[in-house]
């Protein structure tokens, strides 16, 4: 079967965006800081928990997650992994201004996110945001999650959602039949991958976040300065014709706001489980089914 997405393309555009991602990312960083918002229970005293040894950020991009790890357990190794040599080329300049030039630093690590070169059962926290989007076997890379893992480890991701970029989606539908948005996951799809894994009493929650810009033109280059091109394998292999381009152009500006700005949803799902003990059942037929109905998730409009 065929991929779906074209893995070298992925990696070839957020090496080009590398140059330009910390001018573009603030929502990877505000993702970031909130899915990082968990962590906070591990250092919790009445835990009485170990500080962790191996915390791993797959999917780290630039750097900043990682080196936020790194100075919130100075004394942990902490591991980058990205697919693109531009993003881990940032990361090892992360800490470079820190006052101490001894202080341990984040360790790069270039690597697919469906192949994680740890050993099983080696990691204490696996960090990973806005990452899986661009996997197109979520329940394969689960799977590899689960197997670094140790039992009772936890695990913090986020991705985004079905509703995002749901305004170009459906301007460019209007132009040709051709895919030119990323598919995203239904929160339900997430929520049944972690269980299928076998990760143990996952929590889910989500936000949507709400931009503008001024045209399409102006979407479109914002989403390439964070390397959010289109890398599926089916996506068509010529340019975007004028006429084409102009089409969706013309779709989107019905859907100008009373403020003169064209709107840009992101919907974002966040994912918080544990590792299973050893010998679990990945998943057993009628045991550990959870159903969560979209109404009892929280949404927050930021």
């Amino acid at each position: 079967m065929a991929e779906l997405f074209d893995t070298r393309q992925v990696r070839r555009a957020f090496d080009r965006a590398a140059g330009s991602y910390a001018d573009a990312d603030a929502l990877h960083r505000e993702v970031g800081s909130r899915l990082a918002e968990s962590l906070d229970y591990l250092d919790d005293p009445a835990l009485a928990r170990d500080p962790p040894e191996l915390v791993v950020d797959v999917g780290s991009g630039p750097g900043h997650q990682a080196a936020a790890l790194q100075a919130r357990w100075p004394k942990a190794r902490v591991v980058a992994v990205d697919s693109a040599g531009g993003m881990l080329e940032k990361v090892r300049g992360q800490g470079g201004r820190k006052l101490n030039p001894f202080a341990r630093r984040p360790e790069p690590v270039r690597a697919d996110a469906r192949a994680l070169p740890l050993a099983d059962r080696s990691v204490d926290v696996l960090f990973s945001n806005l990452c899986l989007q661009w996997v197109d076997d979520l329940p394969a890379v689960l799977a590899g999650f689960r197997r670094v893992l140790k039992p009772a480890g936890m695990l913090l991701v986020s991705t985004f959602g079905h509703d995002t970029l749901v305004e170009l989606r459906s301007a460019f539908a209007a132009a040709d039949d051709a895919p030119h948005v990323s598919p995203f996951v239904q929160i339900g799809q997430f929520g049944d991958a972690l269980i299928e894994a076998g990760f143990k009493d996952p929590v889910l929650d989500r936000d949507l976040f709400h931009a503008a810009e001024p045209d399409m033109a102006a979407v479109m280059g914002r989403l390439r300065q964070l390397g959010a091109t289109n890398a599926l394998s089916t996506r068509r292999r010529t340019l975007t014709g004028r006429g084409r381009f102009e089409r969706a152009a013309a779709a989107y500006e019905a859907m100008r706001t009373g403020d003169g700005m064209l709107p840009v949803t992101c919907e974002v799902i966040y994912a918080q489980a544990w590792g299973p003990p050893p010998g679990a059942p990945i998943r057993v037929a009628g045991v550990d089914e959870v159903q969560v109905p979209l109404s009892a998730i929280r949404v927050r409009r930021r």
